[in-house]
């Protein structure tokens, strides 16, 4: 295929998945149709980002911003590393991803922390996702090879626990997303998108007496992709990163010495601005100008849908679950994610269990969804979790 298709289809194939729920048509700005109407979608580079790794938050429909740390904290919420009892951890991640539509594309997630003391804990990760290999064709149909478009992203993360109840966190990040093979595109050479963002967090957990039983209660906070555009062409159009704000609640059940159940909620925003609707000439009709530095598009995220406050409520989507925990050895998990079908129509539910045995956990998530309504059915999610050192305390 040619190079401009294959980025276009690169971008757009899980751009699909995470922001929309149909591709708009090519040459017209994002949001238009040919007749000047349609939705307003949001528009980012690197969209992988947004997907989380940990299987454990996989099995709980996603939700994982405020329940107990683990290893894997650093996805979803840095600060609540300081919070680990262990001295030092590694977690290892694997999910085939949209085996319905390709068969090798895949997510791999490499993450580890060390707690320097009872108040500071510094992490690092890597994230991986590999579009597979793709057959590259000339405009006359001969053959050029194969390529294996790839995007990754290394953190560096350090959080501090102020008290026994608070902590906070921050991670940041280097991004490259490789979706070209250095050829040319409207007289321009198209290279690898990098960028730098951060994340900024927070967490707090209380044990106390709730609901007629002994229970911990968190909440957290956490905006991630805060960084810089980016752009695969030296004077081309350069795109927001997926900032997003998460927030959200838990609270675990502490039955008795051996049961113990958890239950969470997330809601997630993007922080880049809706794109606006557009008239046959491209001129905006409703909404406002995308074309603004990043300061000022996450400040104006929140009323710049073209339908006003109601638009902005569907772009925050829901995130539930459920866990099981018994003998701290085994877990079941439960889970349901929803998202407006204005804003992408994901809606689906997710199981998970999860196994421990002396420093190792292990842990799965399915994915539940209709075959032929989401190219996301039968999703798999795979985490190894390993505990060094015995508690710090």
């Amino acid at each position: 295929m040619g190079f401009k298709c294959f980025l276009i289809a690169g971008l757009g194939l899980l751009g699909l998945l995470i922001f929309s729920g149909d591709l708009k048509a090519q040459g017209l700005p994002s949001g238009a149709q040919s007749n000047g109407s349609g939705g307003s979608d949001i528009v980012t580079a690197v969209p992988f980002l947004l997907i989380s790794p940990d299987a454990r938050a996989g099995g709980m429909g996603e939700a994982g911003v405020a329940v107990l740390p683990d290893a894997n904290a650093m996805s979803n919420n840095p600060s609540k590393l300081a919070f680990l009892d262990q001295r030092y951890g590694l977690s290892l991640s694997y999910s085939p991803w949209l085996r319905n539509l390709v068969s090798d594309i895949n997510l791999g997630y490499l993450s580890g922390f060390y707690k320097i003391d009872e108040r500071n804990v510094i992490g690092g990760s890597l994230r991986y996702f590999s579009y597979g290999k793709i057959q590259l064709t000339d405009a006359n149909k001969q053959d050029l090879g194969t390529y294996s478009p790839n995007e990754f992203a290394i953190d560096g993360t350090f959080s501090r626990r102020f008290g026994d109840s608070f902590s906070l966190g921050t991670s940041l990040r280097y991004i490259r997303s490789a979706l070209s093979t250095g050829q040319f595109s409207g007289g321009q050479q198209v290279k690898a998108g990098q960028s730098v963002a951060v994340d900024v967090s927070a967490y707090f957990k209380k044990q106390t007496y709730f609901l007629g039983s002994d229970a911990i209660l968190a909440a957290g906070a956490n905006i991630s992709n805060i960084g810089t555009k980016m752009s695969y062409t030296d004077a081309g159009n350069a795109y927001f990163l997926p900032t997003n704000l998460r927030i959200g609640g838990a609270s675990a059940f502490l039955v008795d010495d051996m049961n113990q159940f958890t239950v969470a909620i997330d809601f997630n925003k993007l922080l880049v601005p809706t794109q606006p609707q557009y008239d046959q000439n491209g001129n905006i009709v409703k909404g406002r100008d995308p074309n603004v530095s990043v300061p000022a598009g996450i400040f104006g995220s929140f009323g710049d849908a073209p339908g006003g406050f109601n638009e902005e409520l569907k772009e925050v989507n829901i995130a539930a679950g459920l866990e099981y925990l018994y003998a701290g050895k085994f877990a079941l998990r439960g889970g349901y994610f929803y998202e407006s079908p204005d804003k992408g129509n994901r809606r689906y539910l997710t199981l998970g269990t999860g196994f421990k045995y002396d420093i190792l956990n292990i842990d799965f998530a399915y994915l539940v969804a209709s075959p032929q309504k989401s190219p996301m059915a039968n999703t798999l999610r795979f985490t190894l979790l390993f505990n060094f050192g015995g508690s710090s305390k």
